[in-house]
């Protein structure tokens, strides 16, 4: 029987929980999180197509996915319809969709003529959105975009609807402008985008409570709420808490006993952005500074009274290779 994909759900009326593309941090381990504590759809980090398609060592170490991993959306950077219609080949079996990023704001991805890079070279999109639909027919699997806003959005709706045209499944909006970065997400300009066009819609900026998810969705009308920097403050801000619960924690202890894979630095960081408000200046301090997955672990479970996960004995998962 066929899974539920992201279209499914939107049929049923609720706007989606959307985990966004995170370099580093919306890997495996953390999708399987967000997923326990709310998040009904997650994204891979960015993932280079033209080296994903050409090296089976890239594949490797920038794709892993498992059968609880799902819905799953892979995102890809690139400018060459012929790279993203075969990236996509790759992985259609073990996800959801894919998408292509149209926002990275970073020198080297706009040098590189991927992310923002794309903006100003709407038929580069346009063909991609057409080669994929073309290659992968199938309505289920998605091909979405994730853009962000130009200073005139005339300009950001008119490319919009070119894509909507052009048959892609959704569209991620980023309130911000290339240049932008710590100023408020733009929420009206979403609005704007959200009535000019008849797909859906999601949004993503400055979405760190569940507060700001209900206002978000009020305000602009939106099929769905991406958030980055509120769920690796909180993986269980999708699910109504203000604050990191303890469970959550030992979750991701857990899941990282259950599958040591994840690199310490990303593990570490992770706990350090969870437990922030929880821990005292100097506490922070003294973990932060700490080298080892013993010492962390020793730590936490101490200072929170939570249990050992090498005591806990999770069940292992099976994982899914591309080459299954």
């Amino acid at each position: 029987m066929r899974r539920p994909g992201v279209l499914d759900m939107l049929e049923e009326g609720k706007p989606l929980k959307i985990c966004a593309p995170m370099v580093r941090y919306s890997k495996l381990h953390f999708r399987h999180l967000v997923r326990k504590w709310g998040c009904d759809v997650a994204f891979t980090p960015m993932i280079t197509a033209d080296s994903f398609v050409k090296s089976e060592k890239a594949r490797e170490a920038d794709f892993s996915t498992d059968p609880d991993d799902r819905p799953l959306i892979v995102q890809f950077g690139s400018s060459s319809p012929s790279d993203i219609v075969d990236a996509a080949e790759y992985i259609a079996r073990v996800s959801d969709g894919i998408d292509i990023n149209c926002g990275c704001p970073q020198k080297w991805a706009i040098a590189e003529k991927i992310g923002g890079y794309l903006l100003t070279h709407p038929d580069i999109i346009q063909d991609m959105i057409v080669q994929l639909r073309n290659r992968i027919p199938d309505e289920t699997f998605t091909k979405s975009i994730k853009i962000r806003i130009d200073p005139d959005i005339r300009k950001s709706v008119d490319l919009c609807q070119q894509l909507e045209a052009a048959g892609v499944s959704f569209i991620t909006v980023h309130g911000r402008t290339l240049k932008q970065k710590n100023e408020p997400a733009d929420w009206d300009a979403i609005k704007v985008i959200k009535d000019s066009v008849r797909i859906p819609v999601f949004a993503n900026g400055d979405i760190k409570t569940s507060e700001d998810i209900v206002k978000v969705v009020a305000d602009t009308g939106v099929d769905g709420v991406m958030s980055a920097n509120g769920l690796l403050a909180n993986p269980a801000m999708f699910s109504g808490h203000d604050v990191t619960p303890m469970e959550c924690v030992q979750d991701w202890l857990d899941i990282n006993e259950r599958d040591k894979s994840c690199p310490f630095r990303v593990f570490h960081h992770h706990l350090i952005w969870m437990t922030e408000k929880q821990m005292s200046k100097a506490d922070r301090i003294k973990f932060s500074d700490f080298t080892t997955k013993e010492k962390v672990v020793d730590f936490i479970t101490n200072h929170f009274e939570l249990q050992n996960p090498a005591e806990r004995s999770p069940i292992p998962r099976e994982s899914s290779s591309l080459d299954d």
